[in-house]
């Protein structure tokens, strides 16, 4: 068994994000924002100015104009999409090499890719912060690579496990380290100062709370199991997991409402993976 002290230090010995991806997390629930500073800020980090106009300019968004500079790209994209996309965008290449042998790292990221899009997709329906639920979706998992990359022997057992008993990763997880996926990554979302509605997203993204499953958590919640469902990146144990009966009487989603949502994922699916897979 992992005791919750030996998942703290793993996490601490996790890559450091770029100080200004921690400066654009920390501004999730500030009111006070100064845009302008943090798009100057963003702007002298190369690497993030690149991705961030490259993402601006792609065919996902199908801007009239070339954007030229961070702070046009803000502008047309709005700040708050253009955050939540840097954020992506770097931790996906800060855990992009994360040298876990238990698991298909680039399988990873595209289902953890879907299930932003299908998050986001499914927010804008429920009247939920879409830009939350991006980023919420896109880190549901995270906590499989705490776990996969600090603890590499137990691991391989909770796959095993998973396998001889027809079981779910979080089941095995919780059986042969004594702590799952989803609390590791809460504890992770947590370290890296998330607002605590994305933390909780994560953290109970299997099992939301009752009073939750109307807002972002049961977004996550749904969008985990129809991405599954739909076989976008899956990879091994990638069968459709148990949605609550309650979830979509919260979300208050008509069917017509669910097939759009389906539409939009498996449309920007692959380019989203192109996009933001690139280093």
């Amino acid at each position: 068994m992992v005791d919750i002290a030996q998942v703290v230090k793993g996490i601490r010995d996790l890559p450091s994000l770029p100080s200004i991806v921690l400066d654009l997390i920390a501004s999730f629930e500030r009111a006070d924002v100064d845009v302008t500073t943090l798009a100057e800020k963003m702007s002298r980090d190369q690497a993030l100015a690149a991705k961030t106009l490259r993402l601006a300019n792609s065919s996902f968004y199908g801007l009239a104009a070339k954007v030229k500079t961070v702070k046009q790209a803000i502008v047309v994209l709005g700040f708050d999409s253009a955050r939540a996309l840097a954020v992506a965008s770097s931790v996906i290449e800060t855990f992009g090499n994360s040298n876990c042998q238990q698991i298909d790292v680039a399988v990873f990221w595209r289902h953890s890719i879907a299930a932003a899009l299908c998050a986001k997709s499914l927010a804008r329906h429920a009247k939920v912060d879409q830009d939350y639920a991006f980023i919420a979706g896109l880190l549901h998992d995270i906590g499989r690579l705490v776990l996969a990359s600090n603890f590499p022997v137990e691991y391989a057992q909770a796959v095993d496990y998973a396998e001889r008993n027809d079981t779910s990763m979080s089941e095995a997880e919780l059986r042969v380290l004594g702590v799952d996926h989803q609390l590791a990554g809460q504890m992770l979302a947590e370290a890296w100062k998330f607002p605590p509605l994305i933390q909780r997203a994560i953290g109970k993204h299997h099992a939301p709370a009752t009073n939750d499953l109307g807002n972002l958590p049961g977004v996550v919640h749904a969008a985990n199991a129809m991405v599954h469902a739909l076989d976008l990146g899956g990879g091994d144990h990638a069968a459709v997991p148990r949605l609550l009966d309650a979830t979509w009487d919260s979300l208050r989603l008509t069917p017509e409402q669910l097939r759009t949502v389906c539409r939009e994922t498996e449309g920007q699916f692959e380019e989203a993976c192109r996009l933001l897979m690139v280093a």
